[in-house]
C-alpha cells in the first residue's frame, strides 16, 4: 500500500467506491468517470505502478478477472454490444492513477470513443529489427 495511491486507500477501505468483485488479490469497481455505462476499473490489492512491476500470477490473475467481469457486462442487461479491455503503463500512454489496473469498458454502436491504430504499415525489414530488439530482452 501507498499513502497516496487512491487506489490503495480504496483497497483499504479510507475511501469508499462501489464494488462488483474482491478476492484476496483483486478489487473491481466501478469506475466513477465512466467512459460508458457499466466501465469497471479492476485493480491489484498490492501495489505496483506499471504492469512491469507485477509479478506473471498477479497479471493473469487480474486478466481472468477482467474476462469474468466482460462475461457479466454481456449479460448484465446493459445491451453491451462490445467491450475495450485496457491497461496503461506510463504518462505517454495516459496512465492517470500510478497503480496498475484494467478498464473493462462496455461498448455501444456509436459509443463516440476512438482507439486509434497506425495508419501506415511499417516495412519489414523495420518489423524483423524491432521483433529482434524484443526476442534478445523476453524472459524465459
Amino acid at each position: 500500500m501507498t499513502d497516496d495511491c487512491i487506489f490503495c486507500k480504496i483497497i483499504e477501505g479510507s475511501i469508499p467506491a462501489v464494488t462488483v468483485y474482491e478476492d484476496d488479490k483483486v478489487i473491481a469497481f466501478m469506475d466513477i468517470m465512466p467512459i460508458n455505462p457499466g466501465h469497471v476499473l479492476a485493480v491489484p490489492k498490492a501495489h505496483f505502478r506499471e504492469l512491469n512491476e507485477m509479478d506473471e500470477e498477479t497479471g493473469a490473475h487480474l486478466f481472468r478477472v477482467g474476462m469474468r467481469i466482460d462475461r457479466a457486462l454481456r449479460r448484465s442487461g446493459l445491451r453491451v454490444e462490445g467491450t475495450n479491455l485496457l491497461q496503461n503503463n506510463g504518462r505517454a500512454a495516459f496512465q492517470e492513477v500510478p497503480h496498475v489496473h484494467l478498464h473493462i469498458i462496455p461498448r455501444y454502436e456509436g459509443d463516440g470513443m476512438k482507439v486509434r491504430f497506425g495508419q501506415e504499415k511499417a516495412a519489414p525489414e523495420q518489423l524483423r529489427e524491432w521483433a529482434g530488439l524484443i526476442k534478445s530482452k523476453m524472459e524465459r
